[in-house]
C-alpha cells in the first residue's frame, strides 16, 4: 500500500476481486497469500477467455480503477495446463513479473 491508512480500501477491493474470481465462469483456482509482508493472488483459468471476461468486470474493474492510488504492485500471467505450487507462482512473479 501507498499509505498505512489505505489498507481498508485496499482490502475491501481484493477482497470483492477474489471473491469475483472464485465465482467467475471458467475459474479452476483462486487463492491469495501473503509473502515476505507482499499480498499475491494466483488463479487459474480454463481459457484466456474467460480470465479477460474476469479482468474487464465486476470488482475486478474497479479495483484496478483506484489500484495506482493505493498500492504498488507487480502482475504476471502464464499458460498452464496444471495448478502451480506458491513456490513457482512466486519465483516467475519474481523473475518476470510487470509492474502495474
Amino acid at each position: 500500500m501507498r499509505h498505512f491508512w489505505q489498507t481498508p480500501i485496499f482490502w475491501r477491493h481484493a477482497i470483492a476481486s477474489m471473491n469475483q474470481a472464485q465465482r467467475a465462469g471458467g475459474c479452476l483456482d483462486a487463492e491469495a497469500q501473503t509473502i515476505n509482508g507482499i499480498h499475491h493472488t494466483r488463479s487459474v483459468w480454463q481459457n484466456r477467455a474467460a480470465m479477460r471476461a474476469y479482468l474487464k468486470s465486476g470488482a475486478h474493474l474497479e479495483a484496478m480503477r483506484v489500484f495506482d492510488k493505493i498500492a504498488t504492485g507487480k502482475t504476471y500471467g502464464f499458460d498452464t495446463t496444471e495448478i502451480p505450487d506458491w513456490n513457482t507462482v512466486h519465483t516467475l512473479w519474481h523473475e518476470k513479473g510487470i509492474e502495474v
